[in-house]
Formats: structure tokens, C-alpha cells, sequence
């Protein structure tokens, strides 16, 4: 039985939760939950079937064999120092944007396993991205550990550590450019025409589609772009324009501006 706690219940941790027991199932887990807002926690526990214990995150820890730590990045160093008292060896698995490793394991000791980790809010739907990268203590059994958890909310990879600040600018931020995209697009439709809700939903189911063929085909985008480009047709219109405005620069732009600011955070 894989006993996994859980300080700070927020949405992240709550869905990588979710996805494990589904993964799992609800006989093979056991979760101790912990927050500073009870509500958090009783609306958590509320939806999850396995067996469920609440208490301090000192208590929660010494109840574990594995650790999410899902609280925000300022309130991590405190945290960590209070656990460190905690006897006994475990696995902690942190989703703190920017903290590095070598702080996570100075915080709570010599004695713990850390790996710090990226998700993204798409996780909440079962279709996350994530990257993690192992302590000086982490073994493999523990990232095969990491990535049973982090991937039954989507895909987890195993990353150098030095890579996990460009994680954060790409996928840990990438949804936000994605909605962006998703919402001048369907702006788009309605300047030409369509209602808002039709032309919100198609611009969703456009982008889904598109990525789902990327993954799926294992074809090039821009190999995929071809495909459906014909020589003076509406695609290449289309295409001249996005050019033309530099949508590809400011998105390379954004990537890189959300990269800098995760390391900047780590200082």
C-alpha cells in the first residue's frame, strides 16, 4: 500500500490525488491530508473513496512514505524546516515553482529523499505535463515512484534538474499562452461572424485536435502544417499573417521571459 501525503490542498495536489487513487485504486492507497484552510481539506477528503487522515504537516509526514509538498514557493522554507524534525527517512516531492533541490534538502535535512517537480494545471483533466528531476539522495525506485504520480494525471519525464526553470516557462506556464491563443481565436470568429459560444468551442476543439495529431502521428508541426497548407488557398492567408504580426516570436518571447523569471525565483 503506497501511503502518500498531501500539505497544501490546493487544486494541483488535489488532482494529482484524484489521478492516483484512479490509477491505483482506492484499496492499494492510503492519504494523510494537511492544509492551513480546514475547508481545503474537508472538501478534498470529501471526494476522494480510499482511507483518508487529516493532521499537522509534521503528522502528516511522520504517516508517510511519500510527500507532496504543493505549497506556494514563499512558505516552503518554513515548512520544510518544521519537518525536518520528523524522525525517520522519506520521499518528498515538491511542485514548488523555482525552488531548487539543493534548498528543499538543506531545508529539511540529510536524512530526507527529494525530487522537485513542474506539472501544469492540466492535470486537472487528466492530461498534464510534467518534468522532474532527483536529490543527491532520490534513488531510481524513488523517480519511478515520482513518475507513476506525477503521470496518472498525463505525462511525466525524468529531467536534469538545470532544465526545470525551461520546463516551467514552457509547459508549467504554456497553458496560459495556449488560452490566449484559444480566445483571439474564437475573437476572430466572432469579427467574422460566428455567435461567441460556436466560435469558442470551435476554437477549443481546434487547438485540442491539433495537439492530439502532434502526439499521436508523431509527425513534425510544421510537417503537419504543410499538410493542410495549399498554395494560394486560405491557409497560407492565414498563415502570412500570424508571420506578419509575430505570433512565433512572441511566443518563443513568453517561453523565455517565464524561464528567466523561475530561475529569478530561485535565487
Amino acid at each position: 500500500m503506497l501511503k502518500l501525503g498531501l500539505i497544501g490542498c490546493g487544486k494541483m495536489g488535489g488532482a494529482l490525488l484524484r489521478g492516483v487513487e484512479k490509477a491505483l485504486g482506492k484499496e492499494a492507497l492510503h492519504v494523510a491530508l494537511s492544509d492551513v484552510v480546514p475547508a481545503a481539506v474537508s472538501a478534498l477528503k470529501d471526494g476522494l473513496t480510499c482511507t483518508v487522515t487529516t493532521g499537522t504537516p509534521a503528522e502528516v509526514a511522520a504517516a508517510s512514505d511519500v510527500i507532496l509538498l504543493a505549497v506556494k514557493p514563499g512558505d516552503m522554507q518554513a515548512l520544510c524546516t518544521g519537518l525536518s524534525s520528523v524522525p525517520g527517512s522519506r520521499l518528498y516531492l515538491s511542485i514548488a515553482a523555482g525552488l531548487k533541490v539543493v534548498d528543499l534538502e538543506s531545508w529539511l535535512g540529510s536524512a530526507q529523499r527529494v525530487i522537485r517537480s513542474m506539472p501544469n494545471t492540466p492535470a486537472l483533466v487528466a492530461t498534464g505535463a510534467a518534468a522532474f528531476a532527483r536529490g543527491s539522495s532520490a534513488t531510481l525506485e524513488d523517480a519511478a515512484l515520482a513518475k507513476k504520480i506525477l503521470g496518472a494525471v498525463g505525462t511525466a519525464d525524468e529531467v536534469s534538474e538545470k532544465l526545470l526553470d525551461a520546463v516551467t516557462g514552457l509547459s508549467g506556464s504554456g497553458p496560459a499562452y495556449i488560452y490566449t491563443v484559444i480566445e483571439a481565436l474564437a475573437d476572430g470568429g466572432v469579427l467574422m461572424g460566428l455567435p461567441r459560444g460556436a466560435a469558442l468551442t470551435l476554437a477549443a476543439q481546434t487547438v485540442a485536435g491539433a495537439a492530439k495529431m502532434v502526439l499521436e502521428t508523431g509527425k513534425h508541426p510544421a510537417v503537419l502544417r504543410d499538410e493542410v497548407t495549399s498554395p494560394g488557398g486560405t491557409t497560407i492567408a492565414g498563415l502570412e499573417q500570424l508571420e506578419a504580426h509575430g505570433l512565433r516570436n512572441a511566443l518563443i518571447q513568453a517561453v523565455r521571459a517565464a524561464t528567466e523569471r523561475s530561475l529569478a525565483m530561485g535565487k
